[in-house]
This record gives structure tokens, sequence and C-alpha cells, in this order.
């Protein structure tokens, strides 16, 4: 295992995304986890920047939705049209046939317009006119969503957001970032500069080796407890899903990889749980997403490996 994988990649995202070098490790670690990522903020913070740096940076094909209420399922996966010529129906496959696929303001999009992501996100096909076809490999959504309480949006519901691995916030930038950020080009001409710096067959090999990250089976019993109490605190009205910890097994091992360790620590669990964990849980007294707070109360009352 090399020192650091993948750490040149993230330094030079670091050039368009300033000051979030946290967030793109963690995004990178999704990634290779084979998971799905879902950014939710406010708008003009970086989120679309962050998905199209990740896309040119790993080699792998792109393709964009922009999500409105009257976006159709099969302006997503494509639709079949009649040939008069060969006197037979012809496919055409949709935007989401790509490796990195980034689906901006998702909640924008009506909930059946949403749920054409379910079979994707989960099984990695999509069926349409009967046909079922395999997406590329590697297959990455990177959705975006803006707060829920802006105008024109419809709630994500809990089986899509359970299709996540991962939600992440960029939040504002601090002052060092935001002046570097006021006094460089503007995002699109240094996106103009990212060239590839691998490729699929790469990343594929990212994805498998990190994979190899030794748990050790008292981690395995540290992630089950989690998920025990959090199906057992009366704070939640549900608790987390076995996806959900599997989610957390494989982002740990890649978090621990992209730091180049071939062993999990506790501390790559307790750091990745609120990004895996709080958008799969709702607070029972006004049922809205957990918060990393949250997380660190019911995460002291468990003991570490």
């Amino acid at each position: 295992m090399a020192s650091y994988p993948l750490q040149n990649l993230i330094d030079r995202a670091e050039t368009v995304i300033f000051g979030k070098r946290r967030e793109i490790t963690l995004a990178l670690a999704a990634f290779l986890a084979k998971g799905h990522l879902l950014i939710e903020d406010l708008p003009g913070l970086g989120k679309t920047t962050l998905a199209r740096a990740l896309a040119s940076l790993s080699g792998l094909s792109f393709s964009r939705i922009q999500c409105t209420n009257d976006l159709l399922p099969a302006d997503i996966l494509g639709v079949s049209v009649y040939e008069r010529q060969g006197g037979a129906f012809r496919f055409l496959p949709g935007p989401i046939f790509s490796q990195v696929l980034l689906v901006d303001e998702i909640n924008r999009a009506t909930p059946k317009t949403q749920s054409a992501l379910l079979e994707a996100m989960e099984e990695l096909q999509v069926t349409s006119d009967g046909e079922t076809r395999a997406l590329p490999q590697p297959f990455f959504v990177i959705a975006t969503q803006n707060p829920a309480h802006h105008i024109g949006t419809f709630p994500l519901p809990e089986s899509q957001l359970d299709r996540f691995a991962m939600r992440l916030a960029l939040g504002y930038p601090d002052v060092e970032a935001e002046r570097a950020l006021l006094t460089a080009d503007n995002s699109q001409n240094r996106l103009g500069t990212l060239k590839a710096m691998c490729s699929a067959e790469d990343i594929f090999r990212h994805q498998q080796t990190a994979q190899t990250v030794f748990v050790a089976p008292a981690l395995l019993d540290y992630i089950q407890a989690i998920l025990s109490a959090s199906r057992q605190n009366s704070h939640f009205r549900h608790g987390l899903s076995p996806r959900a910890g599997l989610s957390l097994l494989a982002i740990a091992r890649a978090f621990a990889y992209l730091d180049g360790r071939k062993a999990v620590l506790p501390d790559d669990i307790q750091a990745i749980l609120p990004s895996v964990a709080c958008h799969r849980l709702r607070l029972r007294q006004n049922d809205e997403s957990a918060r990393p707070e949250d997380i660190e109360a019911m995460l002291r009352g468990i003991p570490i490996p």
C-alpha cells in the first residue's frame, strides 16, 4: 500500500475547493467505499464545484442532471424511440449512464422522479420498458440538496436517504480560505485546469484495495454496539439499518486507507459516524435529522475498544 494513496488528488482538489480538505477526503472515502454522496448546504458554497472536481480528477465519465419539479424519470433513465426505417424501437440512454452522476438540487424533483434513482443506486442497473441494463463501473452518485425549508423542495424519503452512504455539509469557508477564493480566478476557470490524475482502472483498484484494510473483531463489536444503541435510543424515531452498518464499515476502511494505514482505528469510526448516521436518523421530538451532537451523545455511552 502506498504511504498516502490519492493524496495528490486531494491536494489538487483543494486548489478548487479552498479550505475543505476534510470534506474532500470524506467524499473520496465514500467513493472508494462504493457508496453515494449527498451534499446538503445553502446555495453558493461549492457543492457542484466539489462534484465536478472529483469527476475531472478521477478521469471518469460525467453527467449532470438539474432537478426541477417538471423533471420526468425518462429524463434521467432514457427513452425508447421508434425508428421507421428499421421498424423497431431503439433505446436512447439518459444521463444516468455515466460513471459519475451529479444530481443537482435533488429535492427539487418530485418523489416519482427521485424514485427513478433507487434501483440504480442499490443494484447498479436500471429497468426501462421491461429491459434491465447495467450501468458503467465504477458508478458514483453525488446529489446536492438545498435545505428543506427552501421554497419548491420535496423531502427525500427514508428509502432514498438510506441509499446515500454519507451526507456532507461544506459550510462557509474560514477567513483565510475566503480571501484565497476572492483573489483567485473564478471556479469555472479553475475547474477547466483540472486534468485527470487517474483512470477508471485506477479507481477500481483503489476501491478493491481499500476494502482489504483490516478491521479487528473488537471494532466489529463496536460497530454493532453503535447500531444497537441507535435502535434503543429514545431520542430517535428509528435506528440505523443494516445498510448503514455496511456503509460505516466500508467508509471506515476507505478513510484509513487514504491515511496510509492498513488497519481501522476507533478514531476512524468516530470521525465518519456523524456523516454516515445523521441523515438516516430522525429526532422524535421534531422529526428533523439528527445532529452531530446527538451522535456524540450516543457515542459517550458506548465503551471504546
